[in-house]
């Protein structure tokens, strides 16, 4: 319990704390100066209306002009400065405590990004408890709400809080007893246990519950996003969402609900019984000091005056108690991803700092074995591969095969579990992974479409050198693509989103070519590995034909891995190899491997009978003239 007590609100403190001097010193101090004069403000105004109060009697008595009737005015006039002091500067402590939050919410969200980007492969971010970290940590900081800025102004405005307590208990103390005084903090603090802490385990209750509500958030995404739009209408997918995400977000609130119940039912009668009992006794000393003339009128008004405001000062506090507990819990949850993302880093392979090397770029898997983190499944067993320098290989296989797993070995977005893969004889965990990852251009089969300009969609195939316009030109049109992005409002500037002033959109097939086109971008900035995985998905029978007819020339003194599903496509490489079960069943040329008559002999028949149909592999018809080249595929003909 103790322990639990101290992980959730004494480290988050402390690290919320340690922040303050991102904020810049100046402003803290600033804040802190600040905060202590507001926290004394109210005292000098207890002390002065009191003063008020006492002088009275004497004012009237001694009329207009008297000594007493001076000072009555002194004393009004300081509280009356003391008040007004109050209304000037909690604007400026407002003002003070948002600069001091968008500075530590920038070194934050540097911090965050850092930390993301720390990892040289995707292993953590594809971890469930590694990604539940991020998203506390990121989403309020993404709605600008509360934040772990806020919880540094919140933490310096409790100076002031705790300065105006100091205050009215040594007014206390001075009026009747320091025990008097003593029991009145105790008070006080017993009514801020059953606020602040009663909010603490509170919030811990929505760690509990933070898959849940990315499930919900996310549901609530996609119905709300243009991404999935069409699919939602022509399937009538509105009623199917918006019952799942009823039904999640009753799984996230049910246990939060219970547990607020418990934090503040039965606990909050108990500390308010304690608090108002010992803010009675000592309102019962002052009233008893009173009645026997051990303080005067002024005292005694000073005492009333400090027991209610101090006891007031156990409330929940707007500038400090949410902004200090959640954004601590964000920081508790950064600690938690970057913590996660370290030991990925140190149970990683280490990355090695040396160059490329500069021979033929020849790779070889060497007894490769992989499995997923967190998962039993073998996907690799053993893999034993060549990728001859200058030369295309192609890797066909049945899906679940670990055709994809292979690039993500080769770009090093995973480590093998047992193994190595080499180039030229160095294996890559010697290589620096960015020097390494410059030499490998890919086409992932699930691309992203950046909101960008075509010309930067082209151009981050090699973000590492300068924008070189006429070669985004180049490998445009030799990805088919450039005449439709010239024809685009503003050419290679339009923005590929119609989000955006002035933007378009463009098809599947034509984005699938920018891919290809951001390939040929890379490799003409120097890469001299190319990976095609699936690079013509989206592409029609007579596009996928066209585009590896030249599939030879573009790959002309490169070492290329193509993987596709589609046999009209690998039987142009010179190599292929067939994967099943994590290993390399088969290995040759189109025509050895269809005179071997097994694996992908079998396979190529398949798909040779759906295109003699008139379908190709995905079930879409095929023309007439493309069905009709197809016949005679049994015995080696062209798809």
């Amino acid at each position: 319990m103790v322990m639990s007590w101290y992980k959730t609100a004494v480290v988050p403190r402390v690290d919320t704390a340690r922040l303050l001097p991102t904020g810049g010193a100046g402003l803290v101090l600033a804040l802190t100066l600040l905060n202590v004069v507001l926290g004394l403000l109210p005292v000098v105004f207890v002390l002065a209306t009191s003063a008020v109060v006492g002088h009275v009697p004497l004012a009237v008595q001694g009329g207009v002009g008297s000594d007493a009737w001076d000072a009555l005015v002194r004393y009004f006039l300081v509280a009356a400065a003391a008040f007004g002091g109050q209304q000037l500067l909690t604007p400026a402590q407002t003002a003070l405590g948002m600069r001091l939050k968008r500075r530590v919410n920038g070194r934050l969200r540097d911090r965050m990004l850092a930390s993301t980007l720390r990892s040289t492969g995707i292993g953590p971010m594809e971890d469930q408890a590694t990604l539940d970290a991020l998203s506390e940590a990121t989403r309020q900081m993404d709605s600008d709400t509360i934040t772990p800025g806020d919880a540094c102004a919140g933490q310096l405005a409790l100076i002031a809080r705790y300065v105006r307590l100091a205050g009215f208990a040594l007014v206390v103390a001075v009026v009747s007893t320091w025990w008097a005084a003593a029991a009145l903090v105790v008070a006080t603090l017993v009514f801020r246990y059953g606020q602040r802490g009663g909010l603490r385990k509170y919030s811990t209750a929505w760690s509990t519950v933070v898959g849940v509500r990315r499930r919900a958030e996310y549901l609530r995404d996609v119905s709300m996003g243009a991404g999935a739009a069409k699919e939602m209408r022509v399937f009538g997918l509105a009623g199917w969402f918006a019952d799942r995400y009823e039904e999640s977000t009753r799984e996230m609130l049910a246990p939060v609900t219970a547990r607020r119940r418990r934090i503040y039912l039965r606990p909050y009668l108990v500390y308010t019984s304690v608090g108002l009992a010992i803010a009675a006794g000592v309102l019962v000393v002052i009233a008893r000091l009173a009645v026997s003339g051990d303080i005067d009128l002024t005292g005694l008004t000073l005492g009333l005056q400090s027991v209610v405001a101090a006891l007031l000062l156990g409330e929940y506090y707007p500038e400090a108690d949410v902004a200090t507990q959640y954004g601590m819990q964000q920081m508790s949850a950064l600690r938690e991803f970057e913590t996660r993302i370290d030991d990925a880093q140190e149970a990683a392979p280490p990355h090695g700092r040396t160059a490329v090397p500069d021979g033929s770029t020849t790779l070889r898997f060497e007894g490769v074995d992989f499995r997923y983190p967190g998962s039993s499944r073998v996907v690799l067993d053993g893999l034993d591969l060549e990728l001859t320098a200058g030369r295309s290989t192609a890797l066909v296989g049945i899906n679940g095969a670990g055709k994809t797993t292979l690039v993500k070995l080769l770009t090093r977005l995973h480590e093998p579990t047992a193994g190595r893969i080499t180039c030229d004889g160095v294996d890559l965990t010697e290589i620096d992974v960015a020097l390494w990852r410059r030499e490998v251009s890919v086409i992932f089969q699930d691309f992203v479409r950046y909101e960008l300009t075509a010309l930067d969609n082209i151009a981050l195939g090699a973000a590492h050198v300068p924008v070189r316009r006429e070669a985004v030109r180049e490998a445009a049109r030799r990805a088919g693509i450039l005449d439709v992005l010239e024809r685009l409002p503003l050419g290679l500037d339009t923005p590929l989103s119609r989000a955006y002033e002035g933007g378009a959109d463009l098809s599947g097939g034509q984005w699938q070519r920018v891919a290809i086109a951001r390939a040929l971008y890379a490799l003409d900035a120097g890469a001299r590995v190319l990976v095609l995985d699936e690079p013509t998905s989206a592409l029609d029978v007579r596009a996928e034909a066209a585009f590896f007819d030249q599939f030879v020339e573009l790959t002309r003194g490169v070492t290329s891995l193509l993987i596709s599903h589609r046999f009209s496509s690998v039987r142009r490489a010179d190599t292929i190899v067939v994967v099943d079960g994590g290993r390399v069943v088969e290995q040759g040329s189109h025509d050895e491997l269809l005179a071997a008559d097994g694996h992908y002999a079998r396979l190529f028949r398949l798909q040779a009978e759906r295109f003699e149909a008139g379908l190709d592999v995905d079930g879409d018809e095929v023309p007439a003239d493309m069905a009709t080249a197809t016949s005679g595929t049994a015995t080696g003909g062209r798809l």
